[in-house]
């Protein structure tokens, strides 16, 4: 269920199949092992390596509801914790997602939190240490969270800027489980299990992806993520042309500048 409050845009799920998801190394015992002793975790890395396939898979794994909030510039912390809004001539109170998991006993997931405005971060504090409580201050009511209750986040290191950076006190309250592209056989193995697409051009695109990461040094602000190579697949199994797709799935997202364009395109015709 997708539901708007204002300026915040969250989705609530529940899981009765196993999302699939590919570990790389002990990042599922470490997490529950999290989750079991009622801590907050930072999930690190890239765009598209991963993370939000990892969430809802452990989602999935521990039985709980799963609440994903995409953070943004105007995010505020009653767009987390709730407002009164008035409904059919009657002004009524309505949880923000924060508060909705935290009732439910849900895991609440802050996908990239950096995004968020700094004033907002703060609401999440008390729900991070031994306390474990939502103060809303609007009704007077402070939420004490249950044993379910598990408060997670994203983080793209690659995005740090002197106006977009998580505070260290605020990463502090966290564990962090870092994350990265796949390894090559794991990444063809995903693009070939989510698209459908034979092997062989399943790890031509995985070769595509190795080789347009390293234009990082060269001024590539983002690299190919696993989520491209799918999308890219998906178009390819459909009936486009392989470097019709990757123009589109791949060119155009991740690179503006002409003289990027022109690298990629000539590492498109390489590969394939």
């Amino acid at each position: 269920m997708i539901s708007d409050l204002g300026a915040v845009r969250s989705e609530r799920l529940r899981f009765t199949e196993e999302p699939y998801y590919l570990p790389v190394g002990n990042e599922i015992e470490i997490f529950t092992a999290a989750y079991r002793n009622r801590l907050p975790v930072m999930l690190k890395g890239p765009t598209g390596c991963g993370k939000s396939r990892f969430i809802r898979h452990m989602a999935w794994r521990l039985g709980r509801p799963l609440i994903t909030v995409a953070c943004h510039d105007d995010l505020t912390a009653s767009d987390l914790v709730g407002r009164y809004l008035i409904k059919g001539g009657e002004t009524v109170w309505v949880d923000g997602p924060l508060t909705e998991a935290v009732r439910l006993g849900a895991i609440c997931y802050l996908d990239e939190i950096v995004e968020a405005r700094k004033d907002t971060t703060v609401v999440i504090h008390p729900l991070t240490d031994d306390r474990r409580m939502l103060t809303i201050e609007k009704r007077g009511e402070v939420l004490e969270a249950p044993p379910e209750f598990m408060l997670t986040v994203s983080y793209n290191p690659g995005y740090q800027s002197l106006l977009k950076n998580l505070k260290h006190s605020t990463r502090q309250r966290f564990l962090a489980i870092e994350f990265d592209f796949l390894p090559r056989e794991l990444e063809i193995e995903v693009v070939c299990h989510e698209t459908g697409l034979d092997r062989s051009l399943a790890a031509a695109l995985v070769t595509l992806a190795e080789k347009v990461r390293n234009l990082r040094e060269k001024g590539l602000e983002e690299p190919a993520s696993t989520r491209v190579l799918v999308y890219a697949g998906h178009l390819i199994v459909s009936g486009v042309a392989p470097r019709d797709a990757c123009e589109v799935a791949l060119v155009g997202p991740i690179a503006d500048e002409a003289d990027l364009q022109r690298a990629l395109r000539e590492l498109i015709s390489t590969v394939l």
